[in-house]
């Protein structure tokens, strides 16, 4: 029987006058922590302005197992941001599929619009290993008219296994202006469970002689918000928004 967890109050995190602080979230036997963040806070009312991002998401059992493995994920970003891709060079997922994580930066370095790591929980017959990867996002070839990023991680237990996920950005209308969709493959053959996932997006670049960012904002009503739905193997599924306090100039 699917678990649904519905979070729009619980996983609500306010931050203001630079108090830091996290979304908890227990159901079942995972535990769930959220938490992200954007730099500069101080933003223009009606036009935007470039910004830096970054979030995380861990994972884990209460009973020091594997949590449920992440099947997949959604998250949606408030309409006062906008994605800028315009000029910026692609990196298609065949380009990186074979290569470890600082071969794939070398021949897709103009692409990077972000890096972090992931970390997964890997269950072999002589107890749960660790595993950790680097992981850099590139920005992928459009698909139709709809902007992507390439997600990039190798793991080496128990075996060798590179990632190069695709992940389409569809643009919405309403309370939230881009949703992206990420369909988590399994893990070391189905062993591994992701534990952690912890990234920042921030790209500047030039193009047509002009100064782009990869991402900016604006600051319209004093909060930015971010929406996640993320389901599991055991049917659990977790939704819910975190929101951000920005201050208009």
């Amino acid at each position: 029987m699917k678990r649904a967890v519905l979070l729009a109050g619980l996983l609500t995190l306010l931050v203001a006058g630079g108090a830091r602080g996290g979304a908890l979230v227990e159901v079942g036997d995972l535990v769930l922590r959220a938490d992200g963040g954007f730099q500069p806070r101080h933003l223009p009312r009606h036009r935007f302005a470039p910004i830096g991002f970054g979030g995380q998401i861990s994972l884990e059992s209460r009973s020091d197992g594997a949590p449920p493995a992440l099947r997949r994920a959604v998250v949606e970003f408030d309409r006062d941001g906008r994605l800028g891709v315009a000029g910026l060079p692609t990196c298609a997922a065949r380009r990186v599929a074979a290569l470890g994580p600082g071969a794939a930066r070398r021949r897709c370095r103009g692409a990077i619009v972000g890096r972090g790591r992931v970390e997964a929980t890997i269950a072999l017959p002589g107890g749960p290993v660790q595993a950790r990867s680097a992981l850099t996002i590139f920005n992928g070839p459009r698909q139709g008219r709809r902007p992507t990023v390439v997600l990039h991680a190798r793991t080496t237990v128990p075996a060798v296994q590179t990632y190069a996920i695709v992940v389409p950005i569809a643009k919405r209308r309403g309370e939230f202006r881009y949703r992206a969709t990420l369909e988590v493959p399994p893990i070391a053959g189905g062993l591994g469970a992701i534990t952690l996932i912890k990234a920042r997006i921030e790209r500047r670049y030039r193009a047509d002689g002009k100064r782009r960012s990869y991402i900016s904002a604006r600051c319209s009503d004093g909060i930015l918000r971010t929406r996640g739905r993320f389901s599991f193997a055991d049917g659990t599924v977790v939704d819910g928004a975190i929101e951000k306090f920005c201050r208009a100039r």
